[in-house]
């Protein structure tokens, strides 16, 4: 696999908007995350490629104007950042909700005979350099061959446009409803396998602890693919000040993998009526309420978002923890 020039050519990122600045629905692309865990690769659209191998009945390569052949689809759908592979009990709530455009790996690989025994694809990114110290031949992550069916992408369009050089050009994987870091940028190559993928980003990065129900580490892990039940409040914003009596809209964004349920909003201990939109496509979901503060003081107003499968957000420190926003009723 012939290695690009990388610029720049080591860890870079760009963090996204905050919570009370997510007010549109769909995340303008100048405001999108960057996490480039290597660098960026620079690659020209003819030069790049992308190899399909492994436990499949027939090797290809594709090349980009290769994909025209097959049917553009496009997925509106969250798009989050797990934060620190070392540090999941920090919450990032680097959020966004884009539309991707391309086609589907499933179409792809259809072509070319996926084999009974294969259980998991790995994406190879063209990426490679240092993170955390360790040396890095290639980005690779994995998936599990189950998951095709939910509108995977061979994604070359982001709201609308070609991809962003940060976000992956000349083409990306997307897997909606996992954490970001599953969605292989600079995507190069595509092996279908028995077992999961050897490599640091699925060893030793991105495997979080399983804990117990007393919130115990078991000692076993299991990979950060799935993003977990979430949700933000938009307005009002933190330090906003609200008037006693006076009625006061609540409304923020709620996400998963799974579509969400409902969502509770609490005003301190006391509870609010809450209206949640249904899912559409892999978007996230709005909700809102309406409160009328009844005592002066400062207040901290949060929501639960628990999905229609039954998990919850959860109160303790976690990557997808309860969001919290401090107002003052005068």
């Amino acid at each position: 696999m012939h290695r690009p020039e990388m610029n720049p050519a080591s860890f870079y990122r760009r963090i996204p908007l905050q919570p009370h600045q997510l007010t549109e629905r769909i995340t303008p692309t100048k405001d999108l995350i960057v996490l480039c865990h290597l660098g960026v690769p620079q690659v020209a659209r003819d030069d790049w490629s992308l190899s399909i191998e492994g436990l499949v009945e027939r090797a290809v390569t594709i090349r980009f104007d290769d994909l025209a052949r097959y049917p553009k689809h496009r997925v509106t759908s969250i798009h989050q950042c797990a934060g620190s592979p070392v540090v999941p009990y920090e919450p990032a709530r680097r959020i966004t909700n884009v539309t991707w455009g391309g086609v589907r790996l499933r179409d792809v690989l259809d072509h070319c005979g996926v084999q009974a025994q294969a259980r998991y694809a790995w994406a190879t990114g063209l990426d490679y350099g240092r993170f955390d110290q360790v040396e890095v031949e290639s980005y690779v992550k994995d998936f599990p061959v189950a998951r095709l069916d939910q509108d995977v992408l061979l994604a070359y369009e982001l709201n609308g446009a070609p991809l962003p050089v940060e976000h992956g050009f000349p083409a990306r994987l997307v897997v909606p409803g996992f954490y970001g870091t599953n969605s292989v940028k600079w995507l190069a190559r595509i092996t279908l396998a028995a077992t999961r993928a050897s490599g640091p980003f699925t060893t030793r990065y991105y495997n979080d602890p399983v804990l117990d129900a007393a919130r115990h580490d078991t000692g076993r892990t299991e990979p950060v693919w799935a993003i977990g039940p979430e949700s933000v409040i938009v307005a009002p914003a933190p330090g906003a000040r609200l008037t006693r009596g006076s009625e006061s809209w609540i409304w923020g964004w709620a996400w998963g993998d799974a579509a969400i349920a409902s969502v509770d909003v609490f005003a301190g201990d006391e509870p609010v009526r809450v209206t949640l939109e249904p899912r559409s496509e892999r978007a996230w979901q709005r909700f809102s309420a309406v409160w009328r503060p009844r005592r002066a003081g400062k207040v901290t107003l949060c929501s639960i978002a628990t999905a229609a499968d039954g998990a919850a957000q959860p109160r303790e420190p976690w990557r997808n923890a309860v969001y919290g926003v401090d107002v003052t009723v005068a």
